[in-house]
């Protein structure tokens, strides 16, 4: 039997769907897919090139792309007899999510869980979102609102607010944020962690969502990667329903694209068997299905489309899409990972008062003319209504 070994993160989104179509591959093919998962932070955190020695498919972020191509880590997913296939997803992506995956004219990843910054909310204590920032610092004098703001997400925001500003980060090549399109940002920042509970600023989407799931103290977040999970009955005492961001000068567009896409390792000794699951697992009838049924986040339009998959999550995917389709996608450049995980601390740093706004941008300014060149920038391609942002 051919045995493939697959890394992903630990959360029913990231794990347990895998887990389920890896079983239902199995039944249906013979061929065995085992997933192991590390924490959301010791993925994050492990160099690729070590894991693409030790697994045959890895579930990554779409920002590694670039470096992973240039590295030879990743294999291609075009030109070795899925190309229709190929054509159908690219067909189907949700706004840039599928070509986030792509790098100089090849794909290298399928983006098998799309996700961006947006609202979630207890709709049982508020019948409705905050549709703007001054009705989210409204509730948030009241105490009753929740912001993730640990590095990774306090910097997420950071460049949600400024591509919402239409002033998006790295609009030129080597450059960041001047100090005159970050300081509102910053400002409003500011006002948000100075009304939140103490301890949003070491917490993730998941801790926040947790948070307002079990407990009746707080009404919503205004800026979090929404987990489709905690909209369905029965995964926490409390649903919670998800929304587009809070209205800025642009509408609801500029919200970081996140979410996670199924890639295969370049030094698999197995990579059709690898290519092939893939595939399969990004197939619209195994993501609206059992992928979608094991906790799984589809990645793809058709399951956002799907009666049965809102009807099940209080419209999560309708009701997010349009902040979706809008969503900001961050440099493509080699250099970027590096960057970001640098700038993230800053950006916390800078909201507890250990660092000045001023600081702030000049470091990131000095580390960007470094890390964020134009040598092999790939952006990919946006739909004819969206703004191009990065």
């Amino acid at each position: 039997m051919t045995r493939l070994r697959g890394m992903t993160w630990e959360h029913p989104r990231g794990y347990d769907c895998q887990v389920a179509a890896a079983e239902e591959y199995a039944r249906l093919s013979g061929v065995q897919v085992v997933w192991e998962f590390r924490s959301l932070q010791a993925f994050a955190d492990a160099p690729l090139e070590v894991l693409a020695r030790e697994y045959d498919l890895l579930v990554i972020d779409h920002p590694h792309v670039p470096l992973a191509a240039h590295e030879n880590l990743l294999a291609r997913l075009d030109g070795c007899g899925h190309d229709e296939e190929l054509a159908a997803l690219a067909a189907a992506s949700l706004g840039a999510a599928h070509g986030s995956y792509a790098h100089d004219g090849h794909q290298y990843g399928l983006a098998t869980d799309s996700a961006a910054q947006v609202s979630v909310y207890r709709p049982d204590l508020l019948p409705s979102r905050p549709e703007t920032w001054d009705e989210v610092l409204e509730l948030a004098e009241q105490g009753k609102v929740l912001w993730p703001a640990k590095p990774i997400d306090a910097f997420s925001t950071l460049l949600t607010l400024a591509a919402n500003n239409g002033t998006p980060a790295n609009a030129v090549p080597g450059t960041f944020l001047s100090e005159r399109d970050a300081a509102p940002v910053l400002e409003l920042m500011h006002k948000l962690a100075e009304r939140v509970p103490e301890w949003c600023l070491e917490a993730n989407p998941i801790k926040v969502a947790e948070a307002l799931s079990t407990q009746d103290t707080w009404l919503c977040s205004p800026l979090s990667f929404g987990y489709s999970n905690y909209s369905r009955s029965g995964f926490r005492p409390h649903r919670l329903r998800h929304a587009d961001i809070p209205r800025g000068p642009r509408g609801v567009a500029g919200s970081l694209l996140g979410g996670a896409g199924v890639a295969v390792s370049a030094l698999s000794s197995q990579l059709d068997a690898a290519r092939a699951y893939a595939f399969w697992v990004a197939s619209p009838d195994v993501q609206a299905g059992v992928y979608y049924d094991a906790g799984g986040q589809p990645g793809y339009a058709p399951a956002w489309d799907d009666d049965r998959l809102n009807a099940d999550s209080w419209d999560f995917f309708r009701g997010t899409r349009q902040t979706l389709e809008q969503a900001y996608v961050r440099p493509r450049c080699r250099g970027y990972m590096e960057f970001q995980d640098t700038a993230s601390p800053w950006v916390t740093q800078a909201l507890r008062g250990e660092l000045t706004d001023a600081e702030l941008i000049r470091r990131t300014s000095h580390l960007a003319e470094r890390l964020l060149t134009a040598a092999d920038e790939q952006r990919p391609a946006a739909p004819e209504t969206m703004e191009e942002t990065s």
